[in-house]
């Protein structure tokens, strides 16, 4: 997509999935801004014509290699970021996917410097993206049931 994504005309919308497997979730450190090197969910812009789940599922094999199966979707969260002057640099409107694993142990890309598997509580004192602790416990509760 060729919109520039700093101070942005309108939000812009993203899908992203949090792929469990067994009792761990697949993490990716982000390798572009904003927020590069800090941990998140695989995801990024929704295509023209493409749904949300497919979205989060083309990004998730693009980013990590991995393949899963949806088995819901989260509540949206919204990142915005000011600069000092009040002025909207970035916003994007994320709709978070549930996932089960169904392959691949997932590799870096361009767009992922690091992958891991975790466990629910484990990255509760690392470096994580706005909102990505309360939708890891909603991804963990909802596949509990």
């Amino acid at each position: 997509m060729s919109e520039d994504r700093q101070y942005p005309a309108r939000p812009f919308l993203a899908a992203s999935v949090a792929v469990l497997r067994e009792d761990r979730v697949l993490l990716a450190a982000r390798a572009r801004p904003p927020l590069d090197h800090i941990w998140s969910l695989p995801g990024g812009l929704v295509e023209p014509g493409e749904s949300l789940a497919e979205a989060a599922l083309r990004e998730l094999k693009e980013e990590t290699g991995v393949e899963a199966t949806l088995i819901g979707r989260l509540d949206p969260i919204e990142y915005i970021d000011r600069d000092p002057e009040g002025r909207v640099r970035h916003h994007f409107v994320i709709c978070p996917h549930a996932a089960t694993w169904l392959s691949g142990e997932g590799e870096t890309s361009p767009e992922a410097l690091a992958i891991r598997w975790a466990l629910e509580g484990e990255i509760e004192d690392e470096p994580t993206t706005p909102g990505l602790i309360p939708i890891l416990h909603a991804a963990f509760a909802g596949a509990r049931r």
